[in-house]
């Protein structure tokens, strides 16, 4: 009559397993999320967007505060996840802490920036998205994808270790600097004349834009392992 508390023994320790097993997730939009919302007075000409794992969607809008919606799901075994998003001084830290026995923990951060200031975001593993931007821009992360959209800023520079770079310029960019360690680059620019510069020591580079070394519209793209792709904007 022994063979039913081993069997629930087992049963309890394949849960557990399962449970440790599951990781702090970078994505949201489940059905099930908590949203919330925040804003902050913001005057200055330059933003840095801060996170160490979650996703950040980032829009240049006409907005005179930085608008912040924070969509989070899931949580962590016998603790409450531990959520920031605060502004000091240029730097705006959004992230949320995953650490333990995660189910299904994540957070989504969606920003609308006031138009004309600079940006610079860093995610240490998370999606960095940014969309209509028309001044300088700065995206880097260490294991993520970088998405830019309906991209007009004059200087973009993007870098990540693993992960993949798509992006879409509406107008001729004068420098695009794009670094992959391991991941695809794929980058859409409108017509025009480019200096463009590709290597990658694993991958094929696809080049549909008209080149000369001499344009002042220079395009540099690296990638470790990855394929590149540098072609006319739709």
């Amino acid at each position: 009559m022994t063979t039913k508390p081993r069997t629930l023994l087992a049963l309890g320790g394949i849960v557990l397993l399962a449970l440790l097993a599951t990781g702090c997730s970078s994505e949201s939009g489940t059905g099930n999320d908590t949203v919330e919302t925040k804003s902050f007075a913001f005057s200055g000409e330059n933003l840095t967007v801060t996170s160490l794992s979650s996703d950040l969607d980032l829009i240049s809008a006409d907005v005179d505060e930085i608008q912040v919606v924070r969509a989070t799901s899931g949580g962590v075994v016998g603790a409450e996840p531990v959520s920031v998003w605060q502004l000091d001084g240029n730097t705006l830290t959004l992230d949320q802490s995953c650490t333990g026995v995660s189910i299904n923990c994540s957070a989504r951060f969606t920003v609308k920036v006031p138009r004309n200031v600079t940006l610079s975001a860093e995610n240490d593993g998370g999606l960095i998205k940014a969309t209509g931007f028309t001044t300088e821009l700065s995206m880097k992360t260490k294991d993520g994808d970088i998405d830019g959209e309906q991209i007009s800023a004059k200087s973009v520079t993007t870098s990540t270790r693993n992960g993949n770079v798509q992006l879409n310029f509406g107008t001729v960019p004068d420098l695009v600097n794009v670094q992959s360690q391991d991941g695809n680059i794929h980058l859409a620019l409108p017509k025009a004349t480019y200096a463009v510069d590709t290597s990658t020591k694993k991958g094929d580079v696809t080049v549909n834009v008209a080149t000369d070394a001499g344009s002042a519209h220079a395009v540099k793209a690296q990638s470790r392992n990855g394929d590149i792709t540098v072609e006319k904007a739709p």
